[in-house]
């Protein structure tokens, strides 16, 4: 196999042209295999094959740089620089990961997660270049998806002052996750369908040549030509009115049509942007088919496509989506706001049944949320659902534009908490800090499917002012599904009786409450008993009271620990004069890599075997210290 000769960054070189092709289809194959296996970004890696391996060629990754915007389409660039034998361990606990990392590699410049960022990133690198004298090449690989964030603009809007070579590769497969809906998305169409545009140029160039005497220097000033059939055939050039020189559109399929391309732009001395048309998903039928399916999958089966395991249970998202469509289908008002996650934030369904009150911004965060601030401020009650993660984007707009204002803006907080094989960029770990320290936002976390349908009814019905709902990854918890405790009171639950501590728990993270209870009983002794927060801003402080009155007081949730609700429930009770005895069991302040929940969980000492240790030691070393003795920690420092 050719793919077998890449055993580091280079090796591609020793590939004869004529045999690209095939190596493109061992890498596709190589991809589908895996992935299949591991899970992963498929679609979009299955597109940048060519691409990547015309990288490969003209530039050398251990001198260049090259910064992949979002990141997850980098597979091909870590088989190529000789990480293929570690595709086995592919986003699990200890094994590499589905981005960009400088630690697994000198070939990775910089670490990414998030979109909209290569660009401004690249022109940083491209001017510390210059700045220190050195010589190498310095490459942005950004999707048309991406390209429809803010930063990607402004970051164009400084890289025409560029007077040293900086290349944007523009990856146009018409996709983010879903299909793009911009106005970029439309201008971009406008440019791949004026093939005639690459015809004429070339027919020019070959009539010119054969003029006796004039046709070397007509050819000479052929740019000049160029440029006045961009402009007869093509829209108003937008990247080359910012400054920058445009190359386009090209075959993202071909390699060496690519490669060339690759030559041309490394000469030039100023920013220039390569338009590269290819397809997402391409060499796999069913990726090809349902690109947007094969974007972020688990493990399939290869022939089908469909994906493996899974019990068949609703996901959060899924209870989310039809909770949001019985609430729209009462009130006329609702309206549903997606930053090109339709399918990921489950609101495609919607989108088919409410066509005109659903909006997708393209990926733009901050214009989602001040957009909602608008609909709110026209009467309307927008939903804005979007990660955990990227709503941290957003942060100015929430507080701004809709707290400032106490705007009726809901904002369904999806992937809160540990999202697993993704890594740390996408772990959903800050929400509950930067959302609850907020002032008059509301914050609800339910602890199953029964809480998240109750909690969004509320929020839409009742609430008046901004108002957060989040919720994990993965299937709905369906945990004490007998207990319906309505919202309306704004107070927390009490879930489980005990007389010796109390665990407050935040969210899903009730059923590892739950379970830690089962085990204190069991193995330690201890009775336990569980409260169910459900709001994390305001706090039920009279609850909280009560709690600590009784006895220590132990507070779970899956956020960072500064800032989150063990915090918030301590800095209370030390203002209220209580002299409580309080744990907080929470993320550290860190960040937490790939790996599989259960396995993150563990890490972090937020399992339930985990919990009731760390619960025990706390409840024996209050009781001696309350009898004077020395307690058990201080004893083992």
């Amino acid at each position: 196999m050719l793919l077998d000769k890449i055993r580091k960054n280079g090796d591609i070189r020793r590939i004869p042209p004529e045999q690209y092709p095939e190596l493109a289809q061992e890498i596709r194959d190589f991809l589908v295999e895996k992935v299949s296996v591991s899970g992963g970004h498929l679609a979009s890696n299955l597109g940048v094959v060519e691409l990547t391996m015309a990288l490969h060629l003209v530039f050398n990754f251990e001198r260049d740089k090259v910064i992949w915007d979002v990141g997850h389409q980098s597979y091909v660039h870590k088989i190529l620089t000789g990480r293929k034998d570690a595709f086995d361990t592919l986003r699990q606990k200890g094994g590499i990961s589905g981005f960009p990392k400088k630690c697994e590699s000198r070939t990775d410049c910089f670490d990414t997660g998030h979109s909209a960022n290569s660009v401004s990133a690249g022109l940083g690198m491209a001017y510390a270049r210059d700045l220190t004298g050195k010589h190498y090449s310095v490459i942005s690989v950004i999707g048309d998806g991406s390209s429809t964030g803010g930063m990607f603009f402004e970051a164009l809007n400084n890289a025409g002052r560029l007077n040293s070579n900086f290349i944007i590769i523009l990856n146009d497969n018409e996709m983010s996750i879903s299909p793009n809906v911009s106005g970029l998305g439309v201008y971009l169409s406008s440019i791949r369908t004026a093939a005639s545009y690459n015809e004429l140029k070339d027919e020019v160039k070959r009539k010119l040549s054969r003029v006796p005497g004039l046709g070397e220097p007509m050819v000479s000033g052929i740019s000049n030509v160029k440029e006045g059939i961009k402009k007869l055939l093509l829209p108003e050039m937008i990247f080359e009115n910012f400054g920058v020189t445009y190359l386009g559109p090209v075959d993202g399929h071909n390699t060496q049509q690519l490669v060339r391309t690759l030559q041309d732009a490394k000469r030039l001395k100023k920013a220039v942007l390569v338009h590269v048309v290819t397809k997402k998903g391409k060499g796999y039928h069913w990726a090809e088919l349902h690109p947007e399916q094969f974007h972020g999958i688990g493990p399939f089966d290869v022939m089908t496509g469909k994906p493996k395991g899974g019990s068949g249970a609703p996901s959060w998202t899924q209870v989310f989506a039809d909770a949001l469509i019985s609430e729209a289908e009462q009130e006329p008002r609702i309206t549903a706001i997606t930053a090109a996650m339709a399918d990921g934030t489950g609101l495609k369904a919607f989108a088919e049944r409410f066509p005109d009150r659903f909006y997708d911004v393209g990926i733009a965060e901050e214009h989602a949320v001040t957009f909602a601030a608008g609909l709110a401020s026209g009467g309307m009650i927008p939903v804005c659902a979007v990660y955990s993660t990227f709503l941290q984007r957003a942060y100015d707009q929430i507080l701004e534009d809709v707290c400032l204002q106490k705007l009726h803006v809901v904002f369904a907080v999806d992937r809160a908490g540990i999202v697993g094989q993704d890594g740390s960029t996408h772990q959903g770990l800050f929400d509950t800090s930067f959302l609850a320290q907020m002032p008059g936002m509301t914050v609800i976390a339910p602890k199953n499917d029964w809480e998240l349908k109750e909690a969004l009814h509320y929020a839409v019905t009742e609430c008046s002012g901004p108002v957060a709902v989040r919720y994990g990854r993965g299937e709905a918890s369906r945990s004490f599904s007998c207990l319906r405790k309505p919202f309306n009171d704004r107070r927390a639950e009490r879930l489980r009786p005990g007389s010796d501590a109390t665990i407050l728990a935040v969210g899903h993270m009730c059923g590892t409450g739950n379970a830690a209870c089962r085990i204190l009983k069991e193995q330690y002794g201890i009775s336990c008993g569980l409260v169910n927060l459900r709001f994390i801003s305001p706090l039920d402080q009279e609850t909280l009271l009560a709690c600590a009155e009784a006895g220590p007081v132990v507070t779970l949730e899956d956020n960072e620990r500064t800032g989150g609700v063990g915090e918030r429930c301590a800095a209370y009770l030390m203002e209220a004069g209580v002299p409580a005895k309080i744990r907080i069991l929470a993320v550290p302040d860190r960040f937490v890599e790939h790996g599989s929940p259960s396995e993150l969980y563990g890490e972090l000492g937020l399992d339930a075997a985990s919990v009731a240790a760390k619960t025990a030691e706390f409840v024996r070393s209050t009781a001696q210290e309350a009898c004077g003795g020395t307690p058990e920690a201080e004893r083992q420092e």
